[in-house]
């Protein structure tokens, strides 16, 4: 049933995203409180690591997620924040690359490790990621035993439990745990606590579809055209304003430079026009206007007033 061929589909499945789905599947991960399933994977650098390596010493960052992941590519660059504000902390960030969610032409679904390095591999380039990427089995063990989530993260504390979960990364509900969890540990003096009420279920709209573009990009056109064709047409527009504002959201400077410039070019043409008609008409006799021709009269037409000039 959890072969790697079924896992790792060949086209992306529309129930696959439907919240009730998503959420049964979700509960099978484990919950607050429970201890977090061990597991030993290997870094793209090749070092063995187990999850219990970190027991007793450090708290965990658990996220899972792949190269052609909306989810993923739209909650990556606030997991990376995180793990430069918490540097000094005892928090581990480990990243676990999970199957590909829009699996293409380019990116297509795995039929090796050697497929799963190589685009674990792509991701870490083009994300710019710090810290570890483990990589799953290719059917996908350790994704399971924590729900297969597209791109959920699980705060693990220092004795091993679940202190929070969450269904999808969201970098500033996952910062405020930690906050609670490094907070609780010092002021208490213990190594386990709930957080944050435990969980959040809630599945990110606006943010992820504004990077979705970016994430099946990577997959190739095929896993492009397979998000039409699953999604209809919500999901066209989507995807059509997810390639419009992608390079606003991932460069703001620059698109509001070029907002700026573009507005004083604009203002600078209107004023320039507004002050050469200004200029125009102040320079000129205002009793200079043209004289109608006057059409000369004739001798049947003439009275008294012409004769007098008037």
């Amino acid at each position: 049933m959890f072969g790697a061929s079924r896992y790792n589909y060949d086209h992306f499945r529309r129930e696959l995203l439907e919240k009730d789905s998503a959420k049964s599947r979700f509960e099978s991960a484990p919950e607050a409180g429970d201890r977090a399933p061990d597991f030993e994977l290997r870094t793209l650098d090749g070092a063995k690591v187990h999850l219990s390596d970190f027991e007793g010493d450090r708290n965990v960052v658990l996220t899972f997620g792949s190269a052609t992941c909306p989810f993923t590519a739209g909650s990556i660059a606030g997991l990376i924040e995180l793990s430069e504000e918490f540097t000094n902390d005892d928090i581990e960030f480990l990243f676990v690359y999970v199957r590909e969610a829009h699996p293409g032409e380019e990116l297509p679904a795995h039929r090796s490790m050697e497929d799963k390095v190589r685009a674990a591999k792509l991701f870490r380039e083009e994300e710019n990621v710090p810290f570890a990427i483990l990589v799953d089995e290719l059917a996908g063990k350790v994704h399971r035993k924590y729900g297969a989530m597209p791109n959920s993260t699980f705060l693990i504390d220092k004795s091993g439990r679940v202190a929070f979960r969450a269904l999808a990364t969201r970098p500033a509900v996952l910062g405020e745990a930690i906050e609670e969890l490094l907070e609780r540990q010092q002021q208490r003096g213990v190594e386990h606590a709930v957080v944050h009420g435990g969980e959040d279920r809630t599945l990110p709209s606006l943010r992820s579809f504004v990077h979705a573009y970016r994430a099946l990009e990577r997959g190739g056109e095929s896993a492009i055209e397979n998000f039409h064709e699953e999604m209809g047409l919500p999901g066209r527009v989507k995807l059509m304003g997810s390639r419009i504002a992608a390079p606003m959201a991932e460069h703001p400077k620059a698109t509001i430079a070029t907002a700026a410039a573009v507005c004083g070019v604009l203002g600078l043409g209107i004023w320039t026009g507004v002050a050469l008609r200004r200029r125009r008409f102040e320079n000129r006799d205002p009793y200079d206007y043209p004289k109608p021709a006057r059409r000369r009269a004739s001798e049947d037409e003439v009275d008294d007033y012409d004769a007098m000039g008037i």
